[in-house]
């Protein structure tokens, strides 16, 4: 079974929603094609997916021990940013990407706020039935959680999630992240309007359904 049952083979073990392409769960991981269809192929040739219409796991047995791999090897090297973003899609419960890593989304890595690597929140909004579910998860990665960001000296690490629990969830999807409504991500971003001006400019400019009818030039930064 291991020698199937490699990181990558379990990423992608995780990362099947019943009815996947091989391209839907690269899209997921973030990962190449070739590297996704290379790993599905060994785990339909070890019984451990179906692919018939779409990509399934055979039973939750399988899918628990790759959590369970993927969460020891994560006990063992801790998990960069980008595997971060990929992490909760291993979970069991709906999920959004939301506030500052919505803004990353729905402008497809366009704009990112200044961040520091070694100080680095991901904000997650959760269903409120389902935020005790999540902290066991992300304790299991080494990922401590909280309901606000907590200051870096009191973290063991550079990562933090920060769940913002509400009782129902709109999701939509933007190559692969789960992500809040783009109204919601606009009005966040018009709360902070100072530090998302350039980002409302880029919307407007990537999505020509918005008309946010925001001008932004770098100049008008260095002026200000």
């Amino acid at each position: 079974m291991y020698e199937v049952l490699d990181d990558t083979a379990a990423q992608v073990i995780l990362a099947i929603e019943s009815g996947d392409s091989i391209r839907r769960v690269a899209q997921h991981l973030h990962t190449p094609y070739e590297t996704v269809r290379q790993a599905a192929n060994r785990l339909e040739d070890a019984g451990y997916i179906h692919y018939d219409d779409g990509l399934s796991v055979v039973n939750a047995r399988v899918r628990d021990a790759a959590r369970e791999l993927v969460a020891a090897s994560a006990g063992v090297s801790p998990p960069s940013i980008e595997e971060t973003y990929v992490i909760p899609q291993f979970g069991d419960w709906p999920f959004a990407f939301t506030r500052i890593d919505a803004v990353y989304v729905w402008t497809q890595g366009g704009y990112q706020v200044s961040r520091d690597p070694d100080d680095y929140p991901l904000f997650i909004a959760v269903r409120e039935q389902d935020v005790d579910a999540w902290k066991t998860f992300f304790e299991s990665f080494g990922l401590p959680t909280a309901f606000e960001r907590q200051p870096r000296d009191e973290l063991d690490g550079p990562l933090q999630i920060v769940l913002d629990p509400h009782p129902s969830l709109e999701i939509e999807d933007v190559e692969g992240y789960p992500v809040i409504p783009s109204e919601d991500t606009i009005e966040y971003m018009r709360e902070h309007y100072a530090q998302f001006q350039s980002a409302l400019a880029m919307l407007d400019r990537m999505y020509d359904d918005l008309n946010l009818g925001v001008a932004y030039r770098e100049t008008e930064r260095i002026q200000s």
